[in-house]
């Protein structure tokens, strides 16, 4: 079964997470985050089969992150749900690659993770 692949294809780390999973045979169906950003239904839901911190879905070295100054609001007590209402504005500020399985949720590429979760 293939995994949504949640990618912005400019971004080298999101090119290099492509290439992987063409490497190593693993079927996807891509998904553009910025024309096809992720609602904060989705983003919840993906937040829960992740085990992550909600935080670890903000793209915190992205332009929007410190214009926003999305630090200063998460520090101030920003809820689950006004993050992900937030990041399901803009794309741009999600964390990617994003790779979501039936019971798994991957966010940023760590070729170790990626193998043992997609591999395994």
């Amino acid at each position: 079964m293939a995994v949504l692949f949640v990618e912005y294809p400019k971004c080298s780390t999101c090119r290099k997470a492509k290439k992987w999973l063409d490497e190593q045979g693993v079927e996807y169906v891509d998904r553009h985050i910025v024309e096809d950003n992720p609602s904060a239904e989705e983003l919840a839901a993906w937040h829960a089969q992740s085990g992550l911190a909600a935080r670890r879905f903000f793209n915190t070295s992205g332009k929007l992150y410190r214009e926003l100054r999305i630090k200063e609001q998460l520090d101030a007590g920003m809820t689950e749900d006004e993050m992900f209402a937030l990041l399901s504005t803009n794309g741009m500020m999600v964390k990617r690659p994003i790779v979501v399985g039936d019971d798994f949720v991957l966010v940023g590429f760590k070729e170790a993770d990626w193998a043992a979760r997609l591999l395994g």
